[in-house]
């Protein structure tokens, strides 16, 4: 007999842009992300923007997943070669686990998109404090890909074989969040 989905659970995201060039007003990526969270049914926690700035981009980031509240941050900005490029370096200290799985799949899947080009992403993601984290390209049309390709199904409690979701606000997360 096959197993009957699990129902969809609204999440509690946060979106953090990081840019030294764009105001909260000209953030497209951000826009695109929110927009793509709740009309999957999901709620917009918080929102910010701060410089690529490593101490900047951990302050926030720690905030949020010290809240029990927050299942889930979305970064969008700082993972390509730049100079100034320095979310992954910024996040992965914060990491529990690392879901190196997202990267993988980010650049399979934005092949088919950009090409060669693809290789330049150092989208990452990971998990903590029980809250997952996902850092994905600047551009809109990265994010799009992300959530599209990505997110979007993992972030379902109905999507089978298996999601996020248990991990976040399961009967285990419940006990282990905010610890």
């Amino acid at each position: 007999m096959a197993k009957t989905p699990a129902p969809f659970r609204p999440l509690n995201i946060s979106v953090l842009t990081v840019s030294d060039t764009r105001s909260i007003a000209e953030d497209t990526s951000g826009d695109a992300l929110i927009e793509l969270l709740t009309k999957a049914g999901h709620k917009l926690n918080e929102r910010t923007l701060v410089k690529d700035d490593v101490y900047q981009m951990r302050a926030v980031v720690s905030n949020w997943i010290a809240d029990s509240e927050t299942h889930v941050i979305l970064i969008t900005g700082g993972t390509g070669f730049y100079s100034r490029d320095s979310t992954p370096e910024a996040m992965t200290p914060l990491f529990d686990k690392t879901i190196e799985g997202f990267g993988e799949l980010f650049r399979q899947i934005s092949y088919t998109e950009i090409g060669t080009s693809t290789i330049q992403s150092r989208a990452i993601a990971g998990l903590a404090n029980q809250t997952l984290v996902f850092c994905l390209p600047g551009s809109t049309g990265a994010c799009k890909t992300a959530w599209n390709g990505i997110l979007e199904e993992q972030l379902n409690a109905s999507h089978r074989p298996c999601n996020f979701v248990s991990m976040l606000i399961g009967p285990y997360a419940e006990n282990q969040h905010g610890a």
